[in-house]
C-alpha cells in the first residue's frame, strides 16, 4: 500500500519508514511537491490535519502527516507548535536549543515532554498520538537524532534523546508510539478487507 507522508524532512521520514515496515512511504519530494503549507493551527492535532488533508485534497492518495515538538512545563508548554521555529521564522536546531537553553537559566523544573500527532487521512481524518517524558539538561549529549534531541534527558534510561541508536529511539519515543497505534489500524484495516 502506498502513503504519503507530508513531510520532506528527511529524519522523520526514515524515521517512519522503518517503523512502517511493509508500506510504500512517499516523501514531498517524491511526489514533486515543492510548496509551502502553512501550519497556523493551534495545536500538533491541527498541524497534521492541515498537512494531511492539503496533500490528500491534490493527490487522492492516503496521507500521513506529523506535527511533534517539545512541551516544557516551564516555559508554559512552550515551545509547543513552534518548536520549529521557537528562535525565529528559518528553522535552525542550533538556534532553538540555544533559546531554550537561555530561557530556562535558573529555573529548577526542567519537566518536559515531546508530543506527536499523526493524522491519516483519506477523505476524513484519523488521529494517532504519542508521548515522551524526560527532562532538559544545560549541556548537548549525544550526536543521534535531531531538534531538541541532545537536551531532551530520560532519567530512566540515564541518556538523552541524540544518545540512543535509532533502534533504541524507536522503541520509546514520542513519534514511535504515534507510529505503531498508525500501524495497529493500518493492521486491523488491511486485515478487515481481506
Amino acid at each position: 500500500m502506498k502513503l504519503i507522508m507530508a513531510s520532506s524532512n528527511k529524519n522523520k521520514i526514515k524515521e517512519i519508514s522503518t517503523m512502517l515496515k511493509g508500506y510504500e512511504i512517499l516523501s514531498l519530494f517524491d511526489i514533486g511537491f515543492k510548496d509551502e503549507i502553512e501550519e497556523n493551527g493551534k495545536t500538533f492535532k491541527e498541524n497534521a490535519l492541515i498537512k494531511a488533508k492539503t496533500i490528500y485534497d491534490i493527490y487522492h492518495i492516503p496521507v500521513i502527516a506529523d506535527d511533534s515538538g517539545l512541551c516544557v512545563e516551564a516555559l508554559n508548554m512552550e515551545p509547543g507548535v513552534y518548536s520549529h521555529r521557537y528562535a525565529g521564522e528559518e528553522k535552525d536546531d542550533d538556534k532553538n536549543n540555544a533559546l531554550l537553553v537561555k530561557n530556562l537559566q535558573g529555573v529548577s523544573n526542567r519537566r518536559a515532554f515531546y508530543e506527536c500527532a499523526i493524522c491519516l487521512f483519506d477523505g476524513s481524518p484519523k488521529f494517532f498520538d504519542g508521548r515522551v517524558y524526560g527532562l532538559i539538561v544545560d549541556e548537548a549529549r549525544g550526536k543521534n537524532g535531531f531538534g531538541y534531541d541532545p537536551y531532551f534527558y530520560i532519567p530512566s534510561l540515564g541518556k538523552t534523546m541524540a544518545e540512543l541508536t535509532m533502534e533504541e529511539k524507536n522503541k520509546i519515543s514520542h513519534r514511535s508510539i504515534a507510529t505503531r497505534k498508525l500501524g495497529g489500524y493500518l493492521n486491523e484495516l488491511s486485515n478487515s478487507i481481506r
